[in-house]
């Protein structure tokens, strides 16, 4: 998928799908799917750091994990997450913050807000020819400032906010916006007012496409499930029972029976 497909694909109403991914085994896998889109998140710093919120990702941390992830893609867009706070920095500073992450095999770059500042960034790295995608709603990065992981547009205040924002990204050029935790009936009405597609994530099937966490969707954890995560597959049960066999077997001296041994 290329930066250009994005528009066309609303325009056909062609559903576009996208999942996070942190490390090169698990592109490995994604690269034989049909997978559309690839986001290395910042959630890499709870997924995969074990840490309680976003706000603990570093760009070095995104490098990293986004390398790895180009590595074992093949044809998928593969989009990186500007980390906490790197979009306010010096207009110099952020401009390298984001040539690392293109550098390092990023198709695209997300930036979570939508203010009058994040826009008029946007505007700069798209003019600049850096692929942008927007992010709004429940935006973990400002996850103090929002007083934890809620439900966010459902005052008509807040709506109106955030339909204004979705409006001021298409103008500043993102090639599409995720809506995270929005009432469907919000998200409809976004997706019908611009012309750039929404990824929604807790948005309902209104959007123009979907995304989730790898870990979520695989059933690789379930100490946290919101209500919007489906888990296609329950490995984390798979995972323990392998586990459990190789020990029983080692401590049975089942393992290695000459079959695997030289």
């Amino acid at each position: 998928m290329k930066t250009t497909d994005f528009k066309k694909r609303k325009q056909l109403h062609q559903k576009i799908t996208m999942l996070t991914c942190y490390d090169y085994p698990s592109a490995r896998i994604i690269a034989e799917s049909s997978l559309d889109c690839v986001l290395v998140g910042d959630s890499v710093a709870m997924a995969v750091h074990g840490y309680d919120s976003t706000i603990m990702a570093t760009m070095e941390m995104m490098l990293l994990h986004t390398q790895a992830v180009s590595r074992g893609l093949k044809g998928q867009f593969l989009v990186s997450d500007l980390p906490f706070l790197c979009h306010r920095l010096s207009h110099e500073e952020t401009i390298r913050n984001v040539t690392a992450l293109m550098q390092a095999g990023a198709n695209a770059i997300k930036i979570e807000g939508g203010d009058a500042k994040t826009c008029t960034l946007i505007a700069d790295l798209v003019s600049a020819g850096v692929p942008v995608m927007g992010h709004i709603g429940l935006t973990p990065q400002s996850i103090h400032q929002l007083g934890g992981y809620r439900i966010q547009g459902r005052e008509d205040a807040d709506a109106e906010r955030l339909i204004e924002q979705a409006k001021q990204l298409e103008i500043a050029g993102c090639t599409a916006i995720v809506l995270e935790c929005i009432p469907q009936t919000l998200a409809k009405k976004i997706t019908a007012m611009i012309s750039i597609p929404t990824i929604g994530i807790g948005a309902g099937n209104e959007t123009d496409g979907q995304i989730l966490v790898w870990h979520d969707l695989l059933g690789m954890q379930d100490e946290f499930k919101p209500r919007f995560v489906k888990q296609y597959a329950h490995v984390k049960s798979m995972m323990l029972g392998a586990i459990n066999t190789y020990i029983e077997q080692v401590k049975q001296s089942e393992f290695p029976s000459l079959e695997y041994a030289y």
